[in-house]
């Protein structure tokens, strides 16, 4: 009697395993190519998103497409020594598509010539002072900022926020003023392409022209510094500097054929963002997706923030 349960017991075995494998299975490809998580762990996109905000990922875009003003998520570029899917994934907001021309003109975007309005929740830095009887911790708490932001002691604070923000402190009695900060002068080298020739800081960039599949390039000795990691970190040549000319191959560098599509990304917070003001163009093939909504959002100590339940991110100029 025993023995003629054996075959039933595997059979059920076998199904609940063939189950799991395809559940693990659809997982699997949902993750690839429809959907996949991310936690936001900096304010490079304050106030747009906050730190602790789990993000849904919407994979299906790669292969669609994506359009100017999207939030994407994609590799890390400046992590080259990593192989691509083990580097660290960034959340930023795609303002310039391959072929257009980015600027940036005393801190507004301008693309292909036409100035963009800002993101709704697109944040520069300001200075706040502070009443004594403000309380720095329950203003913390209303802008949903990191405790680094608020220095213990201090009356006066660098903070980022938003225009309805910075309208909204305007209005409080117990702050004194809130005034944007000067853009910074910047330096030679201090941002990207970090030459000399090009003296470009936070607000005052460009104007540069993202590169497109199929692009033939102008190269010169000059304009050298604004390429010369497209050429050999992601597209895998070694060109080296001559004295007065670019040599590849043993042959002088004049023109260049892109072999990829590129995009130029920004923070939302513009003065606490690494972005392609300071590493260039991102290849389209670091994208991972296009962050679609915002399912649930924790604090620091790890408490869900209320009205951070699937908040919709649209994109720029909806």
């Amino acid at each position: 009697m025993a023995d003629n349960g054996h075959p039933s017991v595997r059979g059920h075995l076998r199904e609940w395993l063939k189950a799991i494998g395809l559940a693990l299975g659809i997982l699997v490809l949902l993750h690839l190519f429809v959907l996949r998580w991310v936690t936001v762990r900096h304010t490079s996109m304050y106030a747009t998103l906050l730190p602790g905000d789990l993000v849904g990922v919407e994979r299906w875009r790669v292969w669609t497409g994506f359009e100017r003003g999207d939030i994407v998520v994609f590799r890390d570029p400046v992590q080259d020594d990593r192989s691509l899917s083990a580097r660290q994934l960034l959340v930023k907001r795609l303002v310039g598509l391959p072929g257009d021309t980015v600027q940036l003109k005393a801190g507004a975007l301008f693309v292909n010539g036409k100035e963009i309005a800002p993101a709704q929740g697109e944040s520069h830095r300001h200075l706040v002072r502070l009443r004594g009887t403000a309380d720095p911790e329950a203003l913390r708490q209303q802008l949903q900022l990191p405790l680094a932001f608020f220095p213990p002691g201090r009356s006066t604070l660098e903070l980022p926020l938003s225009k309805v923000q910075a309208d909204s402190l305007r209005e409080r009695k117990d702050i004194v003023s809130v005034e944007p900060m000067s853009p910074s002068t910047g330096a030679p080298g201090h941002m990207f392409p970090y030459s000399p020739n090009f003296r470009w800081n936070n607000d005052r960039f460009g104007p540069l022209t993202v590169p497109a599949k199929g692009d033939t390039l102008r190269i010169d000795v000059a304009n050298f510094p604004l390429y010369d990691r497209l050429i050999s970190r992601y597209e895998d040549h070694s060109p080296t500097h001559d004295g007065s000319r670019i040599v590849l191959d043993g042959e002088p560098l004049e023109r260049y054929v892109v072999e990829q599509d590129y995009v130029f990304v920004l923070g939302d917070a513009r003065d606490h963002s690494a972005d392609s003001r300071y590493w260039g163009f991102v290849p389209m093939d670091h994208l991972v997706g296009r962050a679609g909504f915002v399912l649930l959002g924790q604090d620091e100590d790890g408490g869900l923030r209320s009205g951070r339940w699937f908040v919709g991110l649209g994109r720029q100029g909806d």
